[in-house]
């Protein structure tokens, strides 16, 4: 083994504006290359800084590489599928079952990942000069400087004038007897199989095991669902609720209060134990959360912190425990969404080269691409309450939404939480076709402080979905079946 000492790693910064002095022979060190890496390391560049990047892996993360992208060009497929089998129109256009070839799905899919990767990753890190990649493992050896195992099996000590963690999350593998020694799926798996499974189990009730059921059904899939509590438990009970109705009438199975004692396999196929019986399938999807990729990173050796979970804790600049290293993305406590990490990672690297940001999380949208989606944002009842806020709410039925009446889609709410006395909105929690495009507007509505009765007067266009918004924050104080269908 080859050990060198680097403390100028990186080339000359290049960026569209000019570096500061304060920021000319800054090196900040990466480990990742997603979400929270790529824009830490482009804000770093753009304020002066060098930066040195270290990937063990495929450049890009999860995101692009077994995440959202190729999840949602699963997911689009399909409701493609699943609108050519059968719709609300079929009186007058004829359905006519699909065929689905999964192996000329998976070569689209695979296509599309890798022509982002490089148009979003790879390009742009072979483009600037100012980032120096390297690829291995990297582990803290102090306060100041990196262990870097290179891939090609040379080892080099990386000193560093700020350092910053994104490492990201991986799958979650719960403790059920038997497990760990069958080919089961996490969601990496799930989404590059080269064939649809006639019966798939999966175990789960949120996001990813939710998304991949419903999906895997359209295609083919016989699906149960085991949801240890009921699905999206920790939410708006009514959320869980829709989802669950919409679930059952497209065939899946859903198992509430179910969980798996020991799996086994054998012969081809998955035989799950459960307290009401054994469940039997041909693929096993375990889809339960994510785990913090923290366990091999040394924190020890610079003195950083993390909690019971192994998450890395940070204050509001995102530093952690150890002054000159800060965390984003996955590997901390904060909400697991792509766009969280990348906002993160660009204001860690304002504060690592100078600057005082801030990651204002209270009006952050979410949305599940279950059909119909799940949008979210601000605070539900029992989170307000908890916060020691007097709340009142409303929900709205889509039955009462124009379009979601020609549509013929008509199964959902829109309901908003807003404070007593005041009527300032607190939060708003979505089921609804596109509901991911409509939780936006209420997010704005949020951030500008606005009260239900400011988002009642306001305009919206009608004939969309968004329209649910204004027609809930009038339920406050009319009854909207006496409107006219697009009554101010």
């Amino acid at each position: 083994m080859t050990t060198t000492v680097c403390t100028d790693c990186a080339a000359s910064p290049g960026s569209s504006q000019p570096p500061s002095s304060a920021t000319t022979n800054l090196h900040i060190a990466i480990i990742g290359s997603g979400g929270a890496a790529m824009a830490a390391a482009l804000k770093a560049v753009e304020r002066g800084a060098r930066v040195t990047l270290i990937e063990r892996g495929t450049i890009g993360g999860t995101c692009v590489n077994v995440g959202c992208v190729p999840s949602k060009i699963f997911i689009r497929a399909a409701h493609i599928a699943h609108l050519r089998r059968g719709s609300a129109f079929d009186g007058g256009i004829s359905p006519s079952g699909p065929h689905i070839n999964r192996p000329a799905l998976l070569t689209q899919q695979q296509a599309r990942v890798n022509e982002l990767r490089h148009a979003k990753y790879e390009g742009i890190l072979q483009g600037n000069p100012a980032i120096t990649v390297l690829h291995g493992t990297a582990r803290l050896h102090d306060r100041h400087s990196l262990a870097v195992r290179l891939n090609e099996g040379t080892e080099q000590v990386l000193a560093f004038d700020r350092c910053l963690i994104a490492t990201g999350a991986s799958a979650a593998v719960p403790l059920i007897n038997g497990l760990t020694a069958t080919p089961f799926w996490t969601s990496t798996e799930a989404l590059v199989c080269e064939a649809i499974p006639p019966r798939l189990a999966v175990i789960g009730s949120s996001v990813v095991a939710l998304e991949l059921a419903q999906a895997f059904a359209r295609l083919g899939s016989q699906v149960t669902v085991l949801a240890r509590h009921t699905l999206f438990y920790r939410d708006d009970p009514t959320i869980g609720v829709a989802l669950t109705a919409a679930f059952r009438l497209e065939g899946i199975t859903v198992l509430a209060h179910t969980q798996a004692s020991q799996v086994q396999y054998g012969n081809g196929e998955f035989v799950l134990t459960t307290a009401s019986g054994t469940l039997r399938a041909d693929k096993l999807l375990v889809a339960t959360g994510r785990a913090h990729n923290t366990a091999d990173l040394n924190l020890s050796a610079a003195g950083i912190a993390t909690n019971a979970r192994g998450a890395i804790q940070i204050d509001a600049t995102l530093r952690t425990s150890s002054a000159d290293i800060f965390a984003a993305g996955d590997c901390t406590d904060q909400p697991q969404f792509v766009y969280v990490a990348a906002a993160a990672g660009t204001r860690a690297a304002i504060n690592m080269t100078g600057g005082e940001a801030r990651l204002d999380l209270t009006a952050m949208p979410a949305v599940v691409f279950t059909e119909p989606q799940v949008g979210t944002v601000g605070l539900d009842e029992a989170q307000a309450q908890r916060a020691g806020l007097h709340t009142e709410s409303r929900t709205l039925l889509l039955e009462n939404v124009p379009r979601a009446l020609v549509n013929f889609e008509t199964l959902g709410f829109v309901k908003l939480v807003a404070e007593v006395g005041t009527g300032r909105l607190l939060g708003a929690q979505v089921v609804a076709p596109e509901a991911g495009e409509l939780i936006q507007s209420a997010a704005l509505a949020l951030r500008a402080g606005m009260t239900v009765r400011d988002l009642a007067d306001q305009l919206f266009p009608y004939l969309t979905m968004v329209e649910g918004l204004k027609l809930c924050a009038q339920t406050f104080f009319k009854d909207v079946k006496q409107l006219s269908c697009c009554a101010g």
